[in-house]
């Protein structure tokens, strides 16, 4: 799993590369528009990595274990590794707390890591009109959350869930319909495709009426995923890395499908490609990130 490049966030999806002669001019450009012999490239990679596959012994294995390579990753790297998502309230304005108001909100995050959303988000809310609910299936990650110097159970609860778990009524620590905002942000492509639809579906009988699912995730073609070697595939777009955790690369079909077909009405799905510049060895990495925002249909 690579680190995520600290980039100029204010300039995110304003920076078209017009003359590609001014390509190393920044450290980021937006919407880029892939030419055919890079796109073919793309292509060959991924029919490339994925020609052998992991066998079913260690693909359940991984599937058993899942919990344990992610405690390893937490253990390894704590809270060092990803970096506090601060571009996600450019991206899902919804979640600013206002300022000017009372306005209360519940929020639950699915797969909180060590807390990269939440501690932003807390630090926004001057007020303290947001509560938070936060679960990750790494009880190390949980663990890291609630040593925060900002963690107060008055406006964050962070617990340890298997989302893939059948028994949610009995382990989820909010009512059904509580839920304003549910962020769904790298969590998926770590789960086996099979429980998609019914983690979504789940989901969803905790959203208030009008309530929102927010998704980002990886996109199919990602540099991410080109960079797997032949033998890391476990089926279609889904592979595994070295350290045993697991990345699934969406399309934008598969996410408006799955959350449509769970009964939501789609406000906005669209790929955010992006190309990243390291202007020191002049390398150029091609990123897509899908991100979606479903919301609940009205209960008439």
């Amino acid at each position: 799993m690579e680190k995520v490049t600290e980039l100029d966030e204010s300039k995110f999806g304003t920076r078209y590369l017009e003359d590609k002669s001014e390509i190393y001019m920044h450290n980021a450009w937006d919407n880029v528009v892939w030419d055919d012999e890079y796109r073919c490239e793309v292509m060959e990679k991924i029919a490339s990595n994925s020609a052998t596959k992991v066998d079913d012994d260690k693909a359940s294995e991984l599937e058993t274990n899942a919990d344990q390579y992610w405690n390893q990753f937490y253990d390894k790297h704590e809270n060092k590794f990803f970096k506090d998502r601060h571009w996600l309230f450019r991206e899902f304005p919804e979640l600013v707390p206002n300022k000017n108001g009372n306005e209360k909100k519940t929020i639950l995050e699915l797969g909180c890591g060590a807390g990269n959303t939440i501690f932003p988000l807390l630090e926004l809310d001057e007020n303290e009109t947001t509560m938070i609910y936060c679960c990750d299936f790494s009880i190390k990650a949980v663990e890291l959350v609630r040593k925060n110097h900002l963690y107060n159970e008055k406006r964050c609860y962070a617990f340890q869930f298997d989302l893939t778990s059948s028994d949610w009524a009995n382990t989820i620590p909010f009512e059904p319909n509580s839920l304003d905002y549910v962020t769904m942000i790298f969590v998926l492509s770590a789960i086996d495709p099979k429980y998609y639809q019914k983690i979504i579906e789940n989901v969803r009988t905790y959203l208030k009426p009008t309530g929102c699912i927010l998704f980002r995730d990886y996109g199919h073609s990602d540099l991410a995923q080109t960079r797997f070697k032949n033998g890391r595939c476990i089926k279609e777009n889904f592979y595994v890395r070295g350290d045993g955790t697991r990345a699934y690369f969406f399309t934008e079909s598969e996410i408006d499908k799955l959350f449509t077909d769970s009964g939501l009405t789609k406000l906005d799905i669209h790929s955010d490609r992006r190309l990243l510049i390291n202007r020191a060895n002049r390398k150029k990495m091609y990123r897509i990130w899908i991100q979606a925002k479903f919301q609940n249909k009205l209960l008439i």
